[in-house]
């Protein structure tokens, strides 16, 4: 394998690292153990993220709420009184997890703040639940209820704005065209057809501006790459004042984690066909998980996923799905949980999954402003096991990150360097620096490692 690090093609510049605070940290109540997560996601010696986002809730009727998993219902600051028909707030609600995101924006770090939601308030929906349609693929919310999602979504950011939280972007509506509903449901979620989409987010658009609002749209949080997506975006890109105060073009990276040929179509059809706007990956995670916190598989088919996210797909920023969930234990005795840390329902026992080292390579040596670099590699689902990502920091350094899914390797590397410094993970060992000192024109791969090597 030969790699030239000074001739590489300069592609976009990145925003930076994120993950979600859905619906974990509502539950996470031990102030100690809020500071110890936060510092390892947010904190300098932790991952280093500086992308937020907070989930504003459809809140849960106790009398009429099918989702059985505690930690997947919200509380609402809007309060609704079923009898009397009437609304009234108290911004005193979900105050734990209120707690988790000042401190997340207190190390410093967090340039990007988004609110987004699963699902209206549960008062304006169809149902009187935030869990979807009692039919699939049916919208849950009607069309006179439009105007009361804005005004609530909208109410509940300026509030957080007057608290002097940096609120930089808004998502009302999360993958769109999932089916959400029907017999069986187990999160906050909405069904909506791409005109509904657009209806609905044209409302947003026109009250930002009427309330003079300084933030601006992420939509529409595509659930997929391909398939339905085009059809919601066309949609979007037809409306000149929902365009008018968007910034990012939001997709999640599902159902495709061995197909770099998915990824290069949704560039070629989608990204490159609109070089205008930013197009960010806001979610992602192992969907179905099939490997459980403490095997390294995990871990590499992260740091995989991010690289191609980042130079196939040509991301500006990168966010995991989502940053804590509940232990998961199956039949073999192994904890399944699909996040960067898993945790009892009460956080008494918590634990750092081995994917979160994935995402270390990127974030603790990538800063924001770093350009992508296409160093030439082309990966197939059939060549899918060794994969080299390049970025140069705005101090000039150029970082490498390699993931190895295979045997030992050797990499001939040319370029006009003079130190470099090599980082790597395995299955026994974490983040460990294995060399640091003048530039080698070979940098040998263990088998099955995420390497990083800095290079001035």
């Amino acid at each position: 394998m030969k790699i030239n690090l000074s001739n590489a093609k300069t592609l976009q510049t990145t925003k930076g690292w994120g993950t979600s605070a859905c619906w974990w940290s509502q539950a996470c109540k031990d102030s100690d153990t809020q500071d110890k997560i936060i510092d390892l996601l947010y904190g300098k010696d932790g991952l280093g993220l500086n992308i937020y986002r907070y989930n504003i809730g459809g809140g849960t009727d106790p009398d009429n709420c099918r989702v059985p998993d505690p930690w997947r219902r919200t509380e609402s600051m809007m309060l609704f009184d079923k009898e009397k028909e009437e609304t009234s707030w108290n911004f005193s609600r979900d105050k734990t997890a209120v707690e988790v995101m000042k401190k997340a924006v207190a190390t410093g770090n967090v340039d990007t703040l988004i609110l987004f939601a699963n699902s209206p308030h549960y008062s304006q929906t169809s149902t009187g639940q935030a869990s979807g349609g009692l039919l699939m693929h049916t919208c849950n919310i009607p069309k006179s209820k439009y105007k009361a999602f804005a005004d609530y979504f909208l109410t509940v950011t300026e509030h957080f704005i007057s608290e002097g939280l940096p609120v930089t972007h808004i998502s009302p509506i999360n993958e769109p065209q999932w089916k959400w509903g029907g017999d069986v449901v187990w999160q906050e979620g909405c069904h909506y057809e791409p005109e509904e989409v657009a209806e609905v987010l044209h409302i947003f658009a026109t009250e930002i501006r009427r309330r003079h609002i300084p933030v601006r749209l992420c939509i529409p949080e595509s659930g997929e790459l391909l398939q339905t997506t085009p059809k919601y975006l066309w949609a979007l890109l037809a409306d000149d004042d929902i365009m008018d105060v968007t910034d990012i073009i939001a997709y999640h990276s599902y159902h495709v984690d061995n197909s770099p040929e998915s990824r290069r179509e949704f560039c070629s059809q989608i990204v490159q066909a609109h070089p205008q706007y930013r197009f960010d990956m806001t979610e992602w995670c192992e969907l179905p998980c099939k490997h459980h916190t403490r095997d390294f598989k995990g871990a590499l088919i992260t740091a995989r996923i991010i690289g191609q996210d980042m130079t196939i797909c040509r991301a500006v920023s990168w966010t995991s799905w989502v940053a804590v969930n509940g232990i998961a234990k199956h039949e073999d005795g192994n904890d399944y949980a699909d996040s960067l840390i898993s945790a009892s329902p009460d956080f008494s026992e918590w634990s750092v999954a081995e994917r979160y080292y994935g995402f270390a390579h990127f974030s603790k040596y990538i800063p924001v402003g770093s350009t992508v670099l296409d160093i030439g590699m082309h990966p197939t689902a059939d060549s899918n096991d060794f994969n080299a990502f390049a970025f140069r920091t705005p101090d000039k350094k150029t970082v490498l990150v390699i993931v190895n899914e295979g045997g030992e390797n050797i990499v001939e590397l040319t370029g006009e360097l003079t130190k470099m410094t090599v980082i790597e993970s395995n299955r026994s060992e974490k983040l460990k620096t294995t060399y640091g000192g003048e530039f080698k024109n070979s940098l040998v791969v263990p088998a099955f490692s995420i390497t990083t090597a800095i290079f001035e």
